[in-house]
């Protein structure tokens, strides 16, 4: 199977995945129809189906669009509240499209209806995929909009860190350099953290995603992945994994709000019209 990385929005990717035989795709989170639809035309391929992680407008919002230009399109997902929806998936669930294998994996935390897709294709010695929306990106973890730490350590130690370690990861957001910094900062010493960050800045000089990674790569960096680490643990203070899950995201989230902090002068400038929002 084929996978096309497509950047939409300010950070977002969906993805369609093609049989190359059959010339039959699947989208993964289409965003953006028109994108999709005009992507779908030049590979010459027939979309069948979509796949969506979680009802966020970022991820879903191109589904109803699509269902009306291909009426027997499939939509499956774990939330009622998907825009499109024609097929309520469960945990465990496998579908078929033709030699393409999809099993649905719930993983509630950054919405309580999360859903991430492994995927592989028959009597193909490729590494299988997962695509994991808002739940586990390039060196780092969603938030926890819906969840909570228990929750986000079962998704990532139990259902996508047990999966096999070639498995490449399709996530949902550029958020690589942003999160390895803040890896960084958690595991100083960290040489693959270096190692990756220097290679991020690189692929976004170039303008090129930094998807997929794989889930072994992601347990040599990903500091979400690797609470039983010494060099977490020091961070967080804490031994309990799941404690420093809690802490960890929680310092990810005021690492995001200090980087992104407006200067009251800006502020101002801002209520004057003198600078675009």
């Amino acid at each position: 199977m084929k996978v096309k990385v497509i950047s939409v929005l300010e950070d977002n990717y969906m993805y369609l995945v093609i049989e190359e035989d059959s010339k039959d795709a699947i989208a993964v989170d289409p965003a953006v129809p028109h994108r999709l639809l005009e992507i779908v035309k030049r590979e010459g391929v027939r979309l069948t189906a979509v796949l969506t992680t979680h009802h966020h407008w970022d991820h879903a919002r191109g589904n109803e669009a699509l269902v009306k230009e291909i009426p027997e399109l499939r939509v499956y997902g774990g939330d009622d509240r998907i825009a499109g929806l024609t097929h309520k998936v469960t945990n465990g669930q496998e579908l078929k499209f033709n030699t393409i294998n999809v099993r649905c994996l719930f993983t509630p935390c950054h919405t309580s209806g999360h859903m991430c897709y492994f995927m592989w294709e028959d009597d193909c010695t490729d590494s299988p995929a997962v695509f994991t929306g808002d739940t586990l990106f390039v060196g780092g973890c969603g938030r926890f909009f819906e969840g909570t730490a228990e929750q986000m350590y079962h998704n990532l130690t139990e259902v996508l860190g047990t999966l096999p370690l070639d498995t490449k990861v399709f996530c949902g957001h550029e958020y690589t350099i942003k999160n390895l910094k803040f890896a960084s900062l958690v595991e100083p010493e960290n040489e693959k953290v270096k190692e990756m960050l220097s290679w991020a800045r690189a692929r976004d000089d170039d303008d090129k995603p930094t998807v997929p990674s794989t889930l072994l790569e992601e347990f040599e960096y990903n500091p979400f992945l690797r609470l039983s680490e010494e060099g977490v643990q020091k961070f967080t203070g804490q031994t309990d994994p799941i404690e420093v899950l809690r802490v960890l995201r929680k310092e990810k989230d005021n690492f995001k709000k200090r980087k992104e902090r407006v200067l009251p002068h800006a502020m101002l400038a801002l209520e004057w019209g003198l600078l675009r929002p």
